[in-house]
């Protein structure tokens, strides 16, 4: 006598594990289209079209992106103008600033010999003394000369003669008179002269200044020019007379 499993049954036919498996996976994809509801067929038929075409709206994002772009090339050519006029305007600075500070350059170092040459203007005055005495001979002609050598190559130029006119500006009047011989005032005696270094004066030529005498030469003039014009009156008077045959007589 043989014992039969319970729940067991030979007649029924044995499923082979693939279309076991094969039908799992069906019940469990209409299980989760009946989650889904009825939206989901709709959703995936909306998906893109076959064979990976561009929609409608595949134009107006390249215009979107054509406008992006466009603000960002006028935003980098804004950025390069500038950037550009910082530029001249700092080149402009800069040579601005090299002209001015050769410029200062330049007037330093006039100012240097200026102050250098003022305090040899003491010894200059004293070769000019031996030089007007004749003591200027041997030894100490050469060197003055050579002093006066140097100092005229650092620019010193002399200034101030006798019977030039009278200028404030360059000259400094120490001693004042009056002479029949001038016309104007002028500078009858040098006392120092005077020395300047390009357009600058150091110090102006001291001299003796001369101005017309009151009433002199011009007055004679007058005179004189009074005198001619009686004589040519005279004349033509007599002239006159003499034309017509004289007084008449009695």
């Amino acid at each position: 006598m043989t014992e039969e499993t319970p729940g067991f049954d030979k007649n029924e036919p044995e499923v082979p594990a693939d279309d076991a498996a094969r039908s799992d996976d069906t019940a469990r994809g209409a299980g989760s289209a009946e989650q889904a509801g009825p939206g989901a067929p709709a959703a995936e038929s909306a998906g893109a079209p076959a064979g990976g075409e561009a929609g409608p709206g595949s134009g107006a994002g390249q215009e979107v992106q054509q406008v992006a772009l466009t603000a960002q090339l006028d935003q980098a050519r804004t950025a390069l103008r500038e950037r550009t006029e910082d530029l001249q305007r700092l080149q402009a600075e800069f040579a601005n600033y090299r002209r001015r500070v050769e410029r200062d350059r330049v007037t330093v170092k006039e100012v240097a010999v200026a102050n250098l040459l003022t305090e040899l203007l003491p010894v200059l005055d004293d070769i000019g003394r031996a030089r007007d005495h004749g003591e200027l001979v041997g030894g100490f002609k050469v060197v003055a000369e050579s002093l006066e050598t140097v100092v005229a190559k650092m620019g010193l130029q002399q200034f101030g003669k006798e019977g030039e006119p009278f200028d404030p500006t360059v000259h400094e009047a120490l001693m004042h008179s009056y002479s029949p011989e001038v016309s104007e005032t002028t500078c009858v005696q040098i006392l120092q002269p005077g020395y300047r270094i390009g357009e600058r004066t150091i110090r102006p030529a001291r001299v003796g200044v001369a101005e017309p005498q009151p009433g002199g030469p011009a007055r004679s003039e007058d005179a004189a020019d009074a005198g001619k014009d009686a004589k040519e009156a005279g004349e033509a008077k007599g002239s006159d007379d003499g034309e017509n045959g004289g007084p008449e007589e009695g």
